[in-house]
């Protein structure tokens, strides 16, 4: 695996765990797919200010 599948895998799968962690305590498909939605927010954010490297 390239270190941008590496990458791209982590995103995946803390997108998915901030997913069901927020589903798990709030019970709520709303809550966990605007959870899901601010992992990638930050993703972005980090890419912006830090670069991808």
């Amino acid at each position: 695996m390239k270190g941008s599948s590496y990458v791209k895998a982590g995103i995946s799968f803390g997108t998915a765990l901030a997913m069901v962690i927020s589903y798990v305590n709030w019970h709520s498909v709303l809550w966990a797919a605007f959870h899901g939605l601010l992992g990638w927010f930050y993703v972005i954010y980090y890419v912006l200010f830090y670069g991808w490297h």
